[in-house]
C-alpha cells in the first residue's frame, strides 16, 4: 500500500502517535526509579501494583467504548485526559511542588485514559485500511513505536533526571496538540453496524465486562491451555521486569564507569544513564531482527522455542544480577531481547492452533491473562529487594522463568496425549 494511498487519519496519527511515544519513553522507563527514591521501595512496588489492576480493569472495556462512542470521540477525549494529566504530572514535579504521591496519581491517569485511546485507534485502522493491507500499516505503526523506544530513553535517560519539569511540560503540550490535530482533521470511521445500542441489557458496560469474563471460564475447560497461560505469567515475571526491576537495580547498584576510551578521549556513564541506553538496546534489536527472528523460529517445534525462550529469560535474569559491568548487562539484554522475539511471531498462531474454531475468541481473551496477570504481579519485585536483596530476587526470578518452562513441557506433553487430530498441526516441524 503507497503512501500517497493512506487514508488522512493514518497519516495524522503517525506523525502524532510518534511524537508522542518519543516523549512518553523519555519518562516511563524511570518510573520505577522515580518511585522507589521518593516513596521507598515497599510502597513504590504497592501502588504499581495496585496501577496495574486498574489497567486490566480498564481494558476489559476500552474496546466496548471504541464501538459503543465512536473511535474519534474515544481518541479525542483519552488524548484530552492524558493532556491535563501531564499538566498536573509537571505541577508535581516544578520549582514550586514537589509531590510523588500527586506524581502517582497523575502517572496512573495516564495509564487510564490510555487504554481507551489504543483500542480505539487499532481499531480505527481496521475501519480504513482494506484486509489485504492491514498487517503492512500494523507494521509501519510498530516500527514507528520501536524507533520511539530507540530514541526515547536515551534522550530521558538525560532529560528525566535534570529538567524532568521541561520534559513533562512538552508532554503535555504535544498531547494537546495531538488532541487538536484529531478533533480537527480525522473523521469518525466507526461503521454504523457496529454501534452499539445504549438501551438494551445486552449492551450495558457491566454487561460486557462480564461476558469478557465469562470467556476466561475457557481457561478452567481445557488443561493443556491453563497451563500455557501459568507458563506465561511465570515468564512474564522476567519480561516485565525492564523498566521495573532493572531500572532500581542499575539506578542504585551500577557505579559511573568508563564505557570507551582512546587516548586522552573517554565516555562514563552512571546506572541510570546507562539504562536509558539499555532500554533503547532492547527497542533497537526488536526493531532490526523482530521479522527475522520469528521466520526462523517457525521452522521448529514450539515447544521448543516456548522452553528455551523461558530459559533465555532466567540466563539474562542472572546475568542482570551478578554484575555492575555495563557491557555485561547489554550482553544481558540481548541474551533477553532475543528470548522476547523467539515466541512473537508463533504465540498467537500457537493459541489459534489450540483452540476450537468456534471459541477462537474467547481463546484469545483468555490469552491475554498471561501479560495481564504477569504485569500486575511483576511489581512486588521492588520491595522484595529490600526483604532479600538484589541477587536473591533476581535469581528468584530466573527459578520462575524455569517453572515456565516446566510448565511448557507439561503443556505439549498434555496436547500430544489428544487425539492425532488435535495434534496433526504441530506435525511436521524440525525438531
Amino acid at each position: 500500500m503507497r503512501w500517497k494511498d493512506w487514508d488522512r487519519n493514518l497519516k495524522v496519527r503517525l506523525y502524532g502517535e510518534f511524537l508522542t511515544n518519543v516523549l512518553f519513553w523519555m519518562f516511563f522507563p524511570f518510573m520505577a526509579i522515580y518511585f522507589s527514591e521518593h516513596l521507598g521501595k515497599e510502597l513504590a512496588g504497592i501502588l504499581l501494583i495496585v496501577s496495574q489492576l486498574v489497567g486490566v480493569f480498564t481494558n476489559l472495556i476500552g474496546g466496548y467504548c471504541a464501538d459503543k462512542f465512536g473511535r474519534k470521540k474515544m481518541m479525542t477525549i483519552s488524548m484530552l485526559g492524558q493532556a491535563l494529566s501531564f499538566v498536573c504530572f509537571a505541577l508535581a514535579n516544578s520549582p514550586w511542588l514537589e509531590s510523588a504521591m500527586l506524581s502517582f496519581i497523575c502517572f496512573s491517569a495516564l495509564g487510564f485514559f490510555g487504554s481507551f485511546y489504543w483500542p480505539a485507534s487499532h481499531a480505527m485502522v481496521a475501519d480504513v485500511v482494506p484486509e489485504k493491507h492491514r498487517s503492512e500499516v500494523f507494521a509501519v505503526f510498530y516500527t514507528a513505536i520501536n524507533i520511539s523506544v530507540v530514541i526515547g530513553p536515551i534522550v530521558g535517560g538525560i532529560l528525566f533526571f535534570e529538567h524532568r519539569f521541561e520534559l513533562l511540560l512538552a508532554s503535555a503540550a504535544t498531547s494537546f496538540l495531538m488532541t487538536f490535530l484529531i478533533h480537527k482533521l480525522i473523521r469518525e470511521t466507526v461503521p454504523v453496524q457496529e454501534k452499539v445500542e445504549t438501551n438494551t441489557e445486552k449492551n450495558n458496560w457491566r454487561q460486557v465486562i462480564r461476558e469478557q469474563l465469562q470467556d476466561y471460564k475457557v481457561i478452567i475447560n481445557d488443561k493443556a491451555f491453563l497451563l500455557f497461560i501459568i507458563g506465561g505469567i511465570f515468564a512474564a515475571q522476567a519480561f516485565m521486569q525492564m523498566d521495573l526491576l532493572l531500572a532500581v537495580y542499575m539506578n542504585d547498584q551500577v557505579p559511573k564507569q568508563t564505557l570507551y576510551s582512546f587516548g586522552d578521549w573517554s565516555v562514563a556513564v552512571n546506572g541510570e544513564g546507562a539504562f536509558g541506553w539499555i532500554v533503547s538496546e532492547n527497542g533497537l534489536l526488536v526493531a532490526l531482527f523482530t521479522v527475522f527472528i520469528s521466520k526462523w523460529m517457525t521452522k521448529y517445534y514450539e515447544r521448543n522455542v516456548f522452553v528455551i525462550s523461558s530459559c533465555f529469560y532466567g540466563v539474562a535474569m542472572l546475568l542482570f544480577g551478578h554484575t555492575t559491568s555495563i557491557w555485561v548487562i547489554a550482553f544481558g539484554m540481548f541474551v533477553f531481547t532475543v528470548a522476547e522475539l523467539m515466541v512473537v511471531g508463533i504465540q498467537e498462531s500457537f493459541i489459534a492452533k489450540l483452540s476450537p474454531e468456534h471459541m477462537r475468541g474467547q481463546y484469545f481473551a483468555a490469552g491475554s491473562l498471561r501479560f495481564a496477570i504477569g504485569r500486575a504481579i511483576a511489581p512486588i519485585a521492588i520491595p522484595l529487594t529490600a526483604w532479600i536483596g538484589y541477587q536473591w530476587t533476581f535469581n528468584l526470578l530466573c527459578f520462575l522463568t524455569l517453572v515456565g518452562a516446566l510448565m511448557y513441557m507439561w503443556t505439549f506433553k498434555l496436547i500430544a496425549s489428544r487425539t492425532e487430530g488435535s495434534v496433526s498441526g504441530t506435525e511436521g516441524q524440525v525438531p
